[in-house]
């Protein structure tokens, strides 16, 4: 089982995959593939979600779960059996639950030693980078028309000149 993502960017069975990407992008990846249809594929989603109604699911195989705080999803993602683990993030799961920041992110680990597990978001909020650092790898996704940093990356150091001697500098001399 594989999703692509972008050329280049596939997701594989058997990874726990943090996935930060503009809706479209996510949407089109599930959408403009017809071999998830064959698949078991789990949809993990909190109090709302942004993207469900986008996604064309016409298989019998899609299952869709909405826990409502961070201890359901917990469950959710021990009981689950797919082949396709989509969690779409919401951070208000968290929400005086960091306790269990932790033990979500160990069972989006475990979960991943056998399906394919995507933890999805449209941006980085805390409660994301917590269970994403547990991942097999973080992808990021930037919209095409957000300009990128064109300019030179500048130290925090002062320059100085190559010509002048550094004063504070000494050199050993030879014996």
């Amino acid at each position: 089982m594989r999703i692509m993502l972008r050329k280049g960017i596939t997701l594989q069975q058997g990874t726990f995959t943090a996935v930060i990407a503009p809706e479209p992008v996510i949407l089109s990846a599930f959408n403009e593939n017809p071999d998830l249809g064959r698949f078991l594929f789990l949809f993990l989603c909190g109090n709302y979600s942004r993207i469900l109604s986008r996604i064309n699911r016409t298989s019998s195989n899609f299952e869709i779960r909405r826990p409502f705080t961070a201890d359901q999803l917990l469950t959710a993602l021990k009981e689950a059996s797919h082949t396709v683990i989509f969690i779409e993030h919401d951070p208000t799961l968290f929400d005086g639950a960091d306790r269990l920041l932790v033990p979500v992110a160990a069972a989006l680990r475990d979960a991943g030693h056998e399906a394919l597990v995507i933890l999805y978001s449209e941006v980085m909020d805390r409660s994301f980078a917590a269970l994403a650092r547990h991942a097999d790898r973080v992808i990021e996704i930037v919209h095409a028309d957000e300009p990128a940093y064109r300019g030179q990356y500048q130290s925090s150091r002062p320059h100085r000149q190559d010509n002048v001697p550094n004063p504070s500098q000494k050199t050993l001399e030879v014996f």
